[in-house]
């Protein structure tokens, strides 16, 4: 998708990012990811790619620190508020499954969660992915209606499949995401999520302290 004359980038999830990523990570997800996860999924798994989302005036601007459970100050954790959410997939076969998509809460409802899944899919097809598959919670409608506009089926249904409280979890898939129809459907989409963006209210504070969830 052309950002140019938008406040926002995506880019390749580097290093530098996990400590904020995980930052997130913990208060999205309760089953989160540890940063070693982060780590050996940037080092080692080439089958993988992940993307992070930054809000441009905030680059390089003040960061906050974050603090160790039993109270230590980690000068080297630094969360960078310019990082709004992440997402990524893995690539098997023809398949690009989408493994993690997250979005700080404050800044919901501005379609950046919906920028993220557009950025996932365009990657995916320069992947040269067929199809894109993800699980997401029966009780998610959000994430669902979201995944529904972008063409994404339920295709399966995996019982109890999140082990914090058992809940089902739904497989939806859309393909093949190479086809010219699909394709010509994403650049409606994108050019219309495009002047939403331009559209967009003023963003919330730097400070702002807001706990995030999963778009």
């Amino acid at each position: 998708m052309n950002l140019n004359g938008l406040s926002y980038a995506v880019q390749p999830m580097a290093l530098r990012d996990i400590p904020t990523v995980s930052s997130i990570e913990q208060r999205v997800f309760s089953l989160p990811w540890s940063t070693t996860a982060f780590r050996y999924e940037l080092r080692h798994n080439l089958t993988s790619e992940y993307l992070v989302l930054r809000y441009l005036p905030w680059v390089a601007g003040p960061k906050r620190s974050l603090w160790h459970p039993r109270g230590r100050l980690f000068d080297e954790l630094r969360v960078d508020a310019s990082l709004l959410g992440y997402g990524g997939f893995w690539v098997v076969l023809d398949e690009a499954h989408i493994c993690t998509l997250a979005l700080r809460s404050e800044w919901r409802g501005l379609g950046l969660g919906e920028l993220l899944l557009v950025s996932l899919i365009e990657r995916a097809i320069g992947r040269q992915a067929q199809i894109v598959t993800l699980e997401v919670r029966v009780s998610n409608v959000v994430a669902q209606s979201l995944y529904k506009k972008y063409g994404f089926e339920i295709v399966g249904r995996r019982k109890r499949y999140y082990s914090d409280n058992r809940e089902d979890a739904l497989i939806m898939t859309v393909g093949p995401i190479v086809a010219p129809e699909y394709q010509a459907r994403l650049q409606e989409l994108t050019d219309l999520l495009g002047e939403k963006l331009l559209r967009a209210v003023d963003p919330p504070s730097e400070g702002a302290a807001n706990p995030v969830s999963s778009c």
